[in-house]
């Protein structure tokens, strides 16, 4: 099956080109503590194995980023770096990794008073220096909060293309063009029309695709295969990561299931012909990472999909999130909402706090929430 790629430009990963002239890259994300450098080591080279092209770290305090140090020493794997909501790491983390990305959305978090455009120009004059690759990561639940008050409560894309758009302007009047975006959205068929439209305006940019918070195998492997399938044989597409929720010895899952993917694709075997239990329950969990607080969250969220397995035909969104970064606000849309810290599990009904509870008895609190939501639907 011959494909027309997009003409994107080709973006320098180190070793690694993406672009329309490269062959799409297949990334993962360490799921081990970035400050248990061994740990974090093991895991980089485990998926390095299973054949990972690039391989993302997150990076939340300065322990963190002085760990990078080692962890660049001992590996030679072309290194990501997740910045999380501190742009200023960029500068201690650059010497070590290969591409820097930032959440437009999380820009807010520190220096609040400071235009995020001068925080932009100082993550790119420090990728410049060191020359590394940006990424511009867009995610739904935690988009620019001045772009969602441009756009209608019901219009989840308007400011995602907005935002990512304008740091595409911003970064090309600076100069530094070695950069790629992504847009990512739990529901697949949302993926699929997002970056179509981004494609649309900027053809020349090189898109990372993955659905965020994919979920448990294989559910997640089917939800990011509809995607994918969409947009890759329709040119869109340079890196992609397939992103599951799974134990940490299992990561390699993510790489193996992004190539079997990529293969079927250039040999014509697209399976994605309909939508995705658009009426029936839905469960998205995120992929198992190191901002994570507790690793019962893996487990929990296999439980969560055991016990409801009852409302199999009711159209229920129960998000299960690991992390106090993407927990409070991409439960948001979802009916029913878990965000896990270190000891209790924060549960939500859509924005709405209802409580938190220790791991031992949030299923017995979650049930009796899905039923009165499942109650309500069939009344409305």
């Amino acid at each position: 099956m011959t494909i027309e790629r997009n003409p994107t430009r080709t973006v320098k990963i180190g070793s690694v080109c993406i672009g329309q002239g490269y062959p799409v890259a297949v990334q993962s994300m360490t799921a081990t503590h970035t400050s248990n450098i061994e740990a974090t080591v093991q895991q980089v080279n485990e998926l390095a194995d299973a054949g990972a092209d690039v391989v993302r770290i997150a990076v939340d305090s300065k322990k963190d980023a002085q760990a990078l140090a080692e962890i660049r020493r001992q590996t030679t794997v072309n290194l990501a770096v997740d910045l999380q909501e501190n742009y200023r790491l960029a500068e201690v983390v650059a010497p070590y990794v290969d591409k820097i990305r930032y959440n437009p959305g999380h820009l807010y978090h520190h220096e609040q008073d400071k235009p995020w455009q001068e925080k932009v120009r100082f993550i790119a004059s420090v990728a410049d220096e060191h020359e590394c690759a940006i990424r511009v990561g867009v995610n739904c639940g935690s988009v620019d909060p001045e772009k969602k008050e441009q756009f209608a409560d019901d219009d989840s894309m308007g400011p995602m293309l907005a935002s990512a758009w304008e740091h595409c302007e911003l970064l090309d009047e600076l100069g530094f063009t070695n950069y790629c975006v992504s847009l990512k959205d739990s529901d697949p068929l949302k993926v699929i029309e997002v970056n179509q439209r981004f494609a649309e305006k900027r053809p020349d940019v090189p898109l990372h695709l993955g659905v965020t918070e994919a979920g448990i195998p294989p559910d997640g492997v089917i939800k990011t295969r509809v995607a994918f399938e969409q947009l890759i044989s329709r040119g869109i597409g340079d890196t992609i990561r397939v992103s599951l929720t799974v134990p940490n010895d299992r990561k390699g899952e993510e790489i193996e299931a992004g190539r079997e993917i990529l293969d079927d694709i250039s040999n014509g075997r697209v399976r994605s012909v309909v939508n995705f239990n658009t009426d029936g329950l839905n469960i998205i969990s995120c992929p198992s990472c190191s901002r994570v607080e507790n690793e019962a969250f893996v487990q929990l969220a296999e439980d969560v999909k055991a016990m409801t397995s009852y409302a199999q035909q009711h159209a229920v969104t129960i998000a299960v999130m690991g992390c106090r970064v993407n927990g409070p606000g991409e439960t948001d849309d979802a009916d029913l909402g878990l965000w896990c810290g270190p000891n209790y599990v924060n549960l939500k009904k859509g924005p709405v706090e209802l409580g938190r509870y220790g791991y031992d008895v949030i299923l017995e609190q979650l049930k009796l929430e899905l039923d009165i939501v499942i109650a309500e639907k069939l009344q409305s």
